[in-house]
């Protein structure tokens, strides 16, 4: 009679590790997150002007890209280390130019990127990009 009083044994398991191993997981994945933060190319053209006002255009420095990964500032051919300096001798000489980057559709994604990075090391607000249109 007396084992029939006695209450089983229940068995436990305890959780308190596995809630250590999720907070430092959770720790773990918000630290890494906030370190992840992409750069990107702004190309979002410029709002047209109002039609009432007459807009004076800026002498433009026009740095083209061929098919053929040609690099050339105002029709002379540059190589791609020397677009910067290219592009500074230019601002000198007018201080108020805006440099346009023309890419032809088949040049190589990296050699523009270098091209508008360099363009806008020297004048960071006004650099436009447009595509070649191929006929």
């Amino acid at each position: 009679m007396r084992g029939r009083g006695r209450k089983q044994d229940e068995s436990e398991v305890d959780l308190t590790p596995m809630l250590d191993i999720v907070f430092i997981l959770l720790i773990f994945f918000i630290v890494t997150s906030t370190f992840i933060k992409e750069n990107a190319l702004d190309l979002t053209p410029p709002p047209p002007a109002p039609p009432d006002q007459p807009v004076e255009p800026k002498p433009t420095i026009l740095v083209r890209i061929s098919e053929d990964n040609l690099v050339s500032v105002n029709g002379r051919l540059a190589d791609i280390g020397s677009v910067r300096a290219n592009i500074e001798r230019l601002i000198a000489e007018n201080p108020d130019s805006a440099v346009l980057v023309q890419a032809h559709p088949q040049a190589k994604n990296r050699l523009v990127i270098r091209v508008v990075d360099q363009a806008r090391s020297v004048v960071d607000d006004s650099v436009g990009f447009t595509i070649d249109q191929v006929s």
